[in-house]
């Protein structure tokens, strides 16, 4: 069932079914997440089981906005560094996602069982609503001080970023509270905060700039922490986090990346192959591309790429989508430029395309 997000009663119903142990699906600015009571293990359990997602895979704990979300991250994380308050008060609510130590008795299942957990305040309006609400109990109620949601498709998939999305890929019986395409179209910024510096586990539309700006600190990646440590005492395993595994974000067809160059070059052979093959060739094949191809065959299912980062992103899912939705085989996606504003889309495609 899709509740409009700007009905009051939908709100209501949304955060009623959370506290009854149930699922929602939920709009955030990012993408629409499938969400449950952080400290319900039971309800925690049937996200793995809907997405089919392994059990030791951590999900993200949404919380409240209320005092920044610091009476969120007080009652899931056992501390806080001074770098982490740094990087909320200047993001949140908003799309970055903090691994912190979790503190002992709670949000364990959401965490994968790890010693860590992570923490997000999502920026969306519906999403904050339902928060609140939850949040701010009713005698008699209890207070539920976070939802884990992990993006609301099934394991390994691409994200969705409307609510239609998430009633095609989850079925009709989930209640899902339609707050409108997503704003941002990709994942939050992930940063591990458990190591004394902050390290990127996952790019998002927050840079490793206004990371570093931000917190006063270097951001280091997972390569630059481990040589450090190698360098000094025994290195550890950085926590496990949503989204990082190598395969991700992959569509049912095939895709690859390619330069500009390759990719027109692929084109013109295909061209030629349809020349051969006569009327009835037509491959299966689709394209995403930021620059302007020549002599595009008309079986093509041919998409533009904006060239601005941030539009690319906000699409980028719901472009993936609909090349499955036209059954193609195959995609072929120009390789974004090598700019820090692309990182975010660069590292999503990459693993959309990873074996």
């Amino acid at each position: 069932m899709i509740l409009p997000a700007s009905a009051p009663e939908s709100i209501a119903s949304c955060a009623a079914s959370v506290r009854a142990g149930n699922l929602i699906g939920l709009p955030t600015e990012t993408v629409y997440g499938l969400g449950a009571d952080a400290d319900n293990d039971a309800a925690v359990a049937k996200i793995f089981a809907a997405k089919g997602r392994p059990s030791d895979h951590p999900l993200i704990v949404h919380v409240s906005a209320q005092d920044g979300g610091m009476s969120g991250a007080a009652h899931f994380a056992a501390q806080v560094p001074p770098f982490a308050q740094q990087l909320m008060s200047a993001f949140w609510p908003g799309p970055l996602t903090l691994i912190l130590p979790r503190r002992a008795g709670v949000g364990a299942a959401a965490a994968g069982g790890q010693d860590s957990i992570g923490l997000r305040c999502p920026a969306h309006p519906a999403a904050q609503a339902v928060l609140r609400v939850l949040h701010d109990a009713l005698p008699g109620q209890a207070r539920v001080w976070g939802v884990a949601a992990p993006s609301a498709n099934r394991f390994g998939r691409v994200s969705p970023t409307t609510a239609a999305h998430v009633a095609s890929e989850l079925g009709p019986d989930l209640l899902i509270l339609d707050g409108g395409p997503c704003d941002l179209g990709i994942e939050s910024t992930i940063i591990d905060c458990t190591r004394g510096a902050p390290v990127l586990l996952r790019p998002g539309s927050i840079s490793r700039l206004q990371v570093e700006q931000a917190c006063g600190r270097k951001l280091l990646s997972k390569e630059e922490l481990l040589e450090q440590e190698q360098r000094g005492l025994e290195a550890r395993n950085a926590p496990r986090a949503s989204g990082t595994l190598e395969s991700h974000y992959a569509p049912n067809a095939r895709l690859r990346l390619m330069d500009a160059k390759a990719l027109q070059t692929a084109v013109d052979l295909l061209g030629e192959v349809m020349v051969q093959g006569g009327a009835d060739a037509k491959p299966t094949i689709a394209v995403y591309a930021r620059s302007v191809l020549k002599k595009v065959p008309l079986s093509i299912v041919l998409r533009r790429m904006p060239d601005d980062a941030a539009a690319t992103a906000q699409q980028l899912f719901a472009v993936l989508r609909g090349f499955d939705d036209a059954n193609v085989k195959l995609i072929w996606v120009e390789t974004p430029p090598d700019a820090l504003e692309w990182e975010g889309v660069r590292d999503r495609l990459q693993r959309a395309s990873a074996e």
